[in-house]
């Protein structure tokens, strides 16, 4: 183990160790305490698969830069999420595009439109569940919600691949041609995207409500419709430091109209959300912990002169 790796996972295990040992999270005890450890065991679990399918996603869409080298995306997604979930204001969003350049020499243009595919395909799975779920909503705006969110899945891509000629305009039209045409690349790569992601959520999301039913305590559809809140404002573009706040108030907003007192909901929200973060800061070290990949060189850039590779 290089000095690199043992002083992240000491950095890791001393996050985790403040979060639990602040006095601020020993109220939490009691909640905390309603959780089983058979539902706990299937919580680990369901975030386990989560991180599998994710790998998946990258590994399809990446399948020729890759070779094979499914540890590698493995490890390119767990420090990811490791790093967007301790990291202020979607900071360590930066860090796929990053290591995906590293460990495959994917140029950054095409990583960090695939990036901004797979949070749009995120955003529309989320969306389709909160219309699903949604208290109060008539089954008509219902189905016109689905299908309005089917629609725009459907036509994104094929806008993107659609012949154009912003090249030739120049200026911003220029450089906006190469993050469409780079958008496309990334759309038509993929041929199970929309698998992986389906099935990434519905894993992830079964796990977290899951918990948060216990937590409450309550039962599974308002352990959903908490954790619907927290992802809806997970997604927001604007996070504090580990997403404290937002996650919090989205989960207790959601649980309120369930008879869900605010502080209560508050509290489960905030075991739930340390709960993530455990996952998430573990997984990553332990990731970094192993070999990483040979870096592969990108290719020159027009000047001639070859992009600097980020050191790990």
């Amino acid at each position: 183990m290089n000095l690199k790796r043992f002083l992240a996972l000491v950095v890791s295990i001393g996050l985790v160790g403040w979060l639990l040992a602040d006095g601020r999270w020993r109220e939490l005890d009691e909640v905390v305490r309603r959780v089983d450890g058979i539902t706990l065991a299937l919580a680990v679990s369901g975030f386990l698969l989560s991180y599998l399918l994710r790998a998946l996603r990258v590994f399809d869409e990446f399948r020729a830069q890759a070779a094979g080298r499914f540890p590698a995306c493995l490890r390119i997604v767990l420090i990811h999420n490791a790093m967007i979930n301790v990291v202020p204001f979607r900071g360590g969003e930066a860090a796929f595009p990053l290591l995906l350049r590293q460990y495959f020499g994917v140029p950054l243009p095409r990583a960090i439109a695939s990036l901004f595919w797979f949070r749009l395909q995120d955003a529309f799975v989320v969306m389709a569940l909160a219309v699903m779920v949604w208290p109060g909503l008539p089954l008509r705006l219902r189905a016109l919600g689905i299908l309005g969110l089917l629609a725009l899945a459907w036509w994104l891509p094929r806008w993107a691949r659609a012949r154009h000629d912003w090249k030739d305009r120049g200026g911003l039209a220029g450089k906006g041609a190469k993050i469409r045409d780079a958008f496309a690349d990334s759309t038509r790569h993929a041929r199970f995207g929309w698998l992986w992601t389906i099935a990434n959520w519905s894993v992830k999301f079964l796990a977290q409500a899951t918990l948060l039913a216990a937590l409450v305590p309550a039962t599974l559809a308002v352990g959903a419709s908490g954790t619907l809140g927290a992802e809806l404002a997970a997604i927001l573009p604007i996070q504090g430091v580990a997403g404290f706040g937002t996650y919090e108030a989205g989960s207790a907003a959601a649980l309120f109209p369930h008879g869900v007192p605010l502080a209560s909901g508050l509290q489960a929200a905030l075991a739930l959300h340390l709960f993530v973060i455990a996952c998430a800061v573990t997984s990553g070290a332990i990731a970094w912990l192993f070999p990483a990949p040979t870096p592969v060189q990108c290719a020159p850039s027009a000047d001639g002169a070859s992009p600097r590779i980020p050191a790990e």
